[in-house]
């Protein structure tokens, strides 16, 4: 394979990363093309032992962290702004995970950690965002055990939980009271209602990002009618739980429709 089939339909989305990273179109391509120049010079720095996306990601790092100015860059557009005060490490994390979508384990070779030391980046990562992403929660949760971790999970990464519901009903009426800045949902509910009626039915009084913690994924995942952006599948990690709180709030995913039941 030649080296423009092997990075060719990978470069949008390195162009992509490099913005979000640097917090400005213009210094991410920049960086982006003096990735292309070095490999000009030197086809042998893209590593043949790792998977071509992983590979390309990895040299692009590997010359984004040799220039040490990098961590200090100041966010230009408002959907990166937050990222301004992480750490450049567990900014790179938090970015490969949740905006390009790798794996952990894919990431980790990425940044040329281990596993272990990659985890402890996105744990930073979370309290980080947290601290300044700091917001009300509401656990929409019936088994007793379960809310109490999330709220546990929560509480740790710098947010109020506000209330816990376990019918529809009382998620209503507490939603009626005060609003969260994010909710956690199950979807089957412990009188036999269902956490999709009262997620939709608070999005009919306002927006706010919905994650969906449930052992029932398949009653969204159809493909024939509007999904989640966030769902978290029972039994859930609780690191990637974390990740995901830290990407719905940064990104300000807002839920404009209903989801349908």
């Amino acid at each position: 394979m030649n080296m423009k089939d092997r990075i060719g339909a990978h470069l949008p989305y390195l162009r992509r990363f490099a913005r979000a990273l640097s917090g400005s179109q213009q210094s991410g391509d920049a960086f982006v093309l003096a990735m292309l120049e070095c490999l000009v010079e030197d086809p042998t720095m893209l590593r043949g032992d790792l998977e071509n996306r992983t590979a390309i990601y990895n040299l692009f790092l590997r010359i984004w962290n040799s220039i040490s100015t990098n961590g200090t860059t100041e966010m230009s557009e408002d959907h990166v702004a937050t990222l301004a005060a992480l750490t450049p490490r567990s900014r790179q994390a938090f970015l490969l995970v949740t905006l390009e979508n790798f794996s952990e384990e894919e990431a980790a070779q990425v940044m040329d950690v281990e596993p272990s030391e990659f985890a402890e980046m996105i744990e930073e990562a979370g309290r980080e965002i947290a601290e300044q992403v700091a917001t009300d929660i509401l656990i929409i949760e019936d088994e007793p055990i379960i809310a109490m971790d999330l709220e546990a999970l929560t509480t740790e990464l710098g947010h109020t939980v506000i209330d816990i519901a376990r019918t529809q009903r009382e998620a209503l009426d507490i939603v009626a009271r005060r609003r969260p800045g994010l909710v956690l949902a199950d979807i089957q509910l412990a009188d036999g209602s269902s956490g999709l009626d009262a997620v939709n039915e608070i999005l009919e009084t306002f927006e706010v990002p919905v994650i969906f913690v449930t052992a029932y994924p398949e009653r969204l995942l159809t493909g024939t009618k509007p999904e989640p952006t966030y769902l978290v599948t029972k039994p859930f990690r609780p690191q990637n739980l974390k990740v995901i709180i830290s990407q719905a709030l940064f990104f300000k995913e807002r839920a404009t429709r209903k989801i349908a039941a």
